[in-house]
């Protein structure tokens, strides 16, 4: 049993590292494409292609070609853009589950927001992610499809109602996570669902000697732009859980609202400077609004948790083993100062990553990062400057394992 938490703990270190690579190649590619189907030229003779460009790298030349529909003649070699976005979110929700709903009891669930289980916190966490995709794809299908900057602002909406849902249920982390969740899914289902399978319609047409309907481009080309406005926020939110400012305060869906603002500003930018439409540099002026408006809003009342609330269930085997009291005496005395409603360690003014150690529910709560990261290793405290000592760290060790046992 000891030995399957380390090789958790191992398996969500490889699938975070997973979850990085195939998200630094899907956001590297779906950037290029954008920049180049933007700076495309269109003058001189270019036959049936809409459009060429030139670049060079790595000591090579290349000469690339868009075409509307597509060539004449289908190539023997065509290169599909899609394991990129799906490596992407399968390793996300991997993730996901191996730390969310895992570990719901600690990571996913507000008690003081919602009395419920944890099961019916995994069953709305993985329901949301379906339900959002599919309100966002009937908006997409209906005549708003046509009207691509009030389908915009419909889906921002929709994205800040999902933020504001999931803060009255989960813990302010989750919420922000789950927001970047909700948002990456739908990215992926625009490639898996709508995309790719317009792609092959288009490719099979021709194949059969039938002129394709440029209309399927079309429609992936509105889903392709939404996807290129949405990554920024996604890579923010997916880093928010390290920094409790922004999570950790009452206004954190509104944080997570104006990062979607900024995502928007951010892109248009680069997205007109490609496309040779200018410089617009009210957008920088306009971010760095947003941002401050950010970092204000995380000045606001911290999320209080009750000191009071009863451990649940799977917290009381952590309680009832023995060494629980000596345990709890040692984090009280070498963390907790730390990780406490209001830290009193110099210039530590919120508790790393919203994590408190000051009940006894708090400190079963998260008996398993406890044990392994000042029982089976040394990474808390910091640099150990409270002092520790390797008979605290043993008796960690020996009451996690009495837990585990019973």
């Amino acid at each position: 049993m000891l030995e399957l938490v380390i090789l958790e703990a191992w398996a969500e270190f490889a699938v975070r590292w997973l979850h990085v690579i195939t998200g630094i190649a899907w956001i590297g590619s779906s950037f290029y494409f954008i920049a180049l189907d933007l700076g495309l030229r269109r003058d001189g003779d270019l036959g049936d292609a809409d459009g060429e460009e030139w670049q060079v790298h790595g000591g090579g030349f290349y000469h690339l070609r868009k075409y509307l529909v597509a060539p004449k003649e289908m190539p023997e070699h065509l290169i599909w853009f899609k394991w990129e976005s799906y490596s992407t979110w399968l390793s996300g929700m991997a993730l996901l589950v191996l730390v969310y709903w895992m570990g719901a009891e600690l990571y996913l669930i507000d008690a003081n927001k919602a009395d419920l289980a944890l099961w019916q916190g995994v069953l709305i966490s993985a329901a949301s992610l379906t339900v959002g995709w599919l309100v966002y794809d009937v908006l997409c299908k209906s005549g708003l499809g046509a009207r691509p900057t009030v389908l915009m602002l419909l889906l921002f909406v929709l994205l800040v109602v999902m933020g504001w849902a999931y803060n009255q249920i989960f813990t302010g982390r989750a919420m922000m996570l789950h927001l970047g969740a909700f948002t990456a899914t739908v990215m992926t289902a625009n490639v898996f669902f709508i995309i790719i399978p317009n792609q092959k319609i288009v490719v099979a047409d021709l194949k059969a000697g039938r002129v394709p309907d440029a209309r399927y481009g079309k429609i992936a080309k509105l889903r392709s732009t939404h996807n290129n406005y949405l990554t920024l926020p996604v890579i923010f939110l997916m880093l928010s859980n390290h920094y409790p400012l922004a999570f950790a305060t009452q206004w954190n869906w509104i944080i997570a609202a104006l990062v979607f603002l900024m995502g928007v500003t951010i892109r248009h930018y680069f997205n007109s400077l490609h496309a040779r439409k200018g410089n617009p540099h009210w957008t920088w002026g306009a971010t760095a609004v947003l941002f401050v408006l950010v970092v204000w809003l995380s000045t606001g009342p911290r999320l209080e948790m009750s000191a009071e609330a009863a451990p649940r269930p799977g917290a009381m085997r952590f309680i009832e083993a023995e060494g629980f009291e000596e345990v709890a005496d040692i984090v009280l005395g070498r963390c907790s100062m730390c990780h406490a409603q209001e830290p009193f360690w110099e210039g530590m003014h919120w508790p790393p990553k919203g994590i408190r150690l000051e009940t006894e529910a708090q400190i079963a709560g998260a008996a398993k990062a406890i044990y392994l990261q000042a029982g089976r290793s040394q990474a808390m405290p910091p640099a150990n400057l409270s002092w520790m000592e390797p008979e605290e760290r043993q008796a960690i060790v020996a009451w996690y394992r009495d837990a585990l046992s019973n």
